[in-house]
């Protein structure tokens, strides 16, 4: 979740939509985001809206604190029943992300699981998904979150590489992540990913190639591969700027990118988002799919957004600002926008190119449309699915897909 908030327009004190928001509710996926934005320490690559005990301190108070925060998301779920009014939608899909959402009791990610339950229902076959760092996780937690209703579980994994790890800032030592996929494995979990980062400065194509073969190893059913990208204002941005650390350009993201690809469809790993690779349909993660969509989820949480029917908003970033807002009966939204019928169109090509199921020819302006053609003739697009009214990225296509975007929204 990235820590800075865009401008918009100030968000009702009831959190109350527009009508034409809910309008045709029933036919759309509905989802919910839980942000937990605590963390033991802080990595040095990371912007996203997360606070360490130390960074909290005298800063918000009690009303900051991790021990009463469960109670303090579940008054928003609650107001998510109000705003939403007699929606009879379950939701298909919860995603606890952070932050470090385990360095809550596993009792609390229950009970904000359970306060879903009960205020809206959960489908039959929901994906219920956590964020957990390796180092704050052991068997007997992991048991205690399947019990709770948890059935995928994705673990911050980034290297196998020592040195690696230490520019990352990560704390976990090289092999538990692998450990925690077995224990998961034992507790139940239907589904366990593994998140990684390339490009990191000072790894090698060796030591990429160990990370995914460590990966792979542990029997995950979904690997998330992400370029590290250098925010300013991060750790790691000041200590390139310095000269300690150099900064790894993009040409090494793309091999890094076909070493990925090369591994992980070797190991029977098909892609179906850029950066996200599953064994099966199954496996996949519906949650974000539900992003890549454009369907309907509520984001709880400091700084977290949320989208229905065309509608995004955002809640104000600090977690004693947050619980105070909640406190007071009012929504913690910080703004809100309203899409117009060319937002969502662009926002789609943005999303669906990136799928393997690409994004429909007839989103295109004329202009898009001769980027198209000029694109696949290029390479960069499939021509089958071209052919089949829908843009496709090749593998080529994917190491190019930002400027692949940019061309089809014009």
């Amino acid at each position: 979740m990235p820590s800075a908030l865009p401008d918009g327009e100030p968000m009702p004190d009831d959190g109350a939509l527009p009508r034409p928001a809910l309008a045709g509710a029933a036919g759309r996926p509905l989802g919910f985001y839980l942000h937990v934005p605590y963390c033991a320490t802080r990595c040095g690559y990371c912007d996203f809206n997360t606070y360490t005990a130390s960074e909290l301190r005298g800063s918000g108070g009690a009303l900051a604190s991790r021990d009463n925060y469960a109670d303090t998301l579940v008054e928003e779920i609650r107001l998510a029943r109000k705003v939403l009014g007699d929606d009879p939608r379950p939701v298909e899909t919860v995603f606890v992300g952070g932050g470090t959402p385990t360095l809550l009791p596993a009792a609390d990610l229950g009970r904000m699981l359970a306060a879903i339950r009960d205020e809206f229902g959960l489908a039959p076959d929901a994906e219920i998904t956590t964020e957990a760092n390796p180092e704050s996780v052991d068997p007997r937690y992991l048991a205690e979150l399947r019990a709770g209703g948890f059935n995928r579980v994705s673990f911050g994994m980034q290297s196998a590489r020592q040195h690696v790890l230490k520019i990352l800032d990560r704390t976990h030592t090289p092999g538990r992540p692998e450990a925690c996929v077995a224990e998961a494995r034992a507790a139940g979990f239907d589904h366990v990913n593994l998140d990684l980062i390339y490009g990191t400065p000072g790894e090698t194509d060796d030591d990429w190639r160990a990370s995914l073969d460590a990966a792979l190893g542990a029997g995950p059913d979904h690997v998330s591969a992400y370029a590290l990208i250098v925010e300013e204002g991060t750790q790691l941005a000041r200590r390139i700027r310095r000269g300690e650390v150099p900064m790894t350009d993009d040409d090494v993201h793309a091999d890094r990118y076909l070493i990925a690809e090369e591994r992980l469809a070797a190991a029977g790993f098909r892609w179906y988002e850029v950066s996200n690779w599953a064994t099966t349909d199954a496996a996949r993660c519906r949650h974000n799919e539900l992003y890549w969509t454009g369907a309907d989820w509520w984001g709880a949480g400091p700084g977290a957004h949320s989208h229905v029917g065309g509608v995004r908003w955002w809640n104000v970033k600090h977690p004693g600002a947050y619980a105070q807002a909640l406190s007071e009966g009012r929504s913690p939204g910080a703004g809100r926008e309203r899409l117009t019928d060319e937002d969502r169109r662009v926002e789609r090509i943005l999303l669906e190119l990136r799928l393997a199921d690409g994004c429909p020819l007839d989103l295109l302006a004329p202009a898009g449309t001769r980027a198209a053609e000029r694109a696949l003739a290029d390479g960069l697009l499939e021509a089958g699915p071209y052919g089949e009214g829908r843009a496709v990225l090749t593998l080529r296509g994917r190491l190019l897909a930002d400027a692949v975007v940019r061309d089809l929204v014009d």
